[in-house]
């Protein structure tokens, strides 16, 4: 009914920091949410006192007159009592239903408006994605008819753990992760978080990704029930031809690519790449559209919509509102910045003391899926001559990644060291560029447009190319 965009991406591949994007419209240097944990400034009372009171939600009320509506999950520190717990409610929605911390399917508590409110585990009232659902029709029942609205619904499903409702459980029973080219082969030649990985994965592991996979698709037609109860009701309504409907994700999940047997928080497609489906008024059905688009273009797009100036704000996306209306000649972005600040603890694992400090997320056969030097930044690149990704770490090595999806398209062969120079010359000094970017500077043109500058004299290269160490602002 509307248009899919097949090149979406999220700058940061971890639920918080792309959250906060969403929210903000900023990449994670701007808005300083780097990781899941308060002292990542996930909902900290720093994020609540800096970044909170101009996410577009809080525009979207105070400056053009929206009721707004939020339930479910919003950031995974959100209800933390030394971040003011359930009762602190984020200025800019009018009704507030948000999930204490992180994602759960029973036996959680909502703030309602502030007040807590404590669920078990009777499925016919208890089960998330259902209270979801019956909150939003509600809103929809009882809403003012004399202001716009928005909406934003944000079910834990298909996060773990993995709980489908009664009558899913039994759905997808031959159904197991892609086997693409990338699956349970040693990640050679990349960063060693992805080296250390074991290869190939124990008959446990693809059993347990498998099973994940599969529990992950049941959970989601939960979701697919949520979605088609909110259109029908919004059908009955007679608002359905007026409304904009946006669906998309806050990362990608990889099931045992290069032998890690699920998480997300890598650089690679299958971490950084979201669905992102929109449909509404002036948008013609059945289109696909291959612009690069990222998750800071939706708070923009949807200030557009509701005819806010966007020059009054400091986000770093773009509308897409010229894209979902057709709108000819429109000039667009050709690369976008990917950056991540690895998660670790100061002491070992104690399930694999061998791998020293510093890891975390560690599975039972001591594979782990973050690490304090996983710390990193891409430019991520899609013109008419390249598919290109261009990626470097901040660790010892000061390892870079390069990958051309051209040719390579799981991304198996990084070809820093044979990719011409001057390319890859042009890549560290847009990755500067962007790192340090800031509004407007963020839509610059990218290394492969016609409008693009080089100045070689500008590069560091007295300390060569790989010694540039990341900002301490994103640090």
């Amino acid at each position: 009914m509307g248009i899919t965009f097949v090149n979406a991406y999220v700058p940061s591949a971890l639920c918080c920091p792309s959250r906060a994007s969403i929210l903000t419209g900023k990449y994670p240097h701007n808005h300083h949410v780097v990781n899941n944990t308060l002292e990542g400034n996930c909902s900290s009372k720093l994020w609540q006192k800096i970044q909170e009171p101009y996410t577009f939600p809080a525009l979207l009320k105070a400056m053009c007159g929206y009721q707004t509506f939020f339930a479910g999950k919003y950031l995974n520190e959100y209800g933390a009592e030394d971040a003011g717990g359930v009762g602190h409610v984020p200025p800019g929605w009018s009704f507030w239903y948000a999930l204490e911390k992180n994602s759960k399917y029973y036996n959680y508590t909502l703030s309602v408006n502030g007040k807590a409110r404590r669920h078990g585990e009777n499925y016919s009232v208890d089960y998330l994605t259902d209270v979801l659902a019956n909150m939003s029709l509600d809103f929809l029942e009882y809403k003012s008819n004399f202001e716009p609205f928005f909406m934003m619904i944000a079910t834990p499903a298909p996060h773990s753990p993995w709980t489908p409702a009664p009558q899913y459980t039994k759905s997808f029973q031959n159904v197991s992760a892609p086997r693409n080219s990338n699956f349970n082969i040693h990640g050679k030649n990349k960063h060693w978080l992805i080296r250390q990985a074991k290869t190939p994965m124990s008959n446990s592991s693809i059993q347990f990704l498998d099973d994940a996979y599969r529990k992950r698709w049941q959970t989601l037609l939960s979701v697919d029930d949520l979605v088609e109860k909110l259109v029908k009701k919004l059908e009955v309504n007679g608002e359905l031809d007026n409304t904009y409907i946006i669906y998309t994700s806050d990362n990608g999940y990889h099931t045992g690519q290069f032998s890690l047997p699920i998480d997300k928080r890598q650089l690679y497609e299958f971490d950084i790449k979201v669905p992102l489906l929109v449909r509404g008024p002036g948008i013609k059905p059945n289109q696909t559209n291959k612009m690069l688009v990222a998750n800071i273009d939706l708070g923009p797009t949807i200030l557009d919509i509701a005819g806010y100036d966007l020059n009054k704000t400091q986000m770093d996306g773009m509308s897409l509102l010229p894209l979902l209306r057709g709108d000819k000649n429109v000039t667009w972005r050709s690369d976008f910045l990917v950056e991540y600040q690895g998660e670790g603890y100061n002491g070992s694992d104690p399930t694999c003391p061998g791998l020293g400090p510093g890891v975390t997320h560690c599975f039972p056969d001591c594979v782990c899926e973050d690490s304090y030097n996983n710390t990193y930044a891409c430019v991520r690149t899609l013109s008419a001559a390249w598919d290109l990704q261009y990626c470097e770490f901040d660790d010892r090595e000061v390892f870079v990644e390069v990958y051309n999806l051209t040719a390579d398209p799981h991304q198996i062969n990084n070809i820093a060291k044979t990719i011409d120079q001057e390319i890859l010359e042009k890549m560290n000094y847009r990755l500067m560029m962007l790192q340090s970017c800031s509004g407007a500077t963020c839509r610059t043109p990218g290394v492969f447009d016609p409008g693009y500058r080089f100045d070689p004299r500008l590069m560091f290269s007295n300390h060569g190319l790989r010694a540039r160490r990341f900002s301490a602002q994103f640090l």
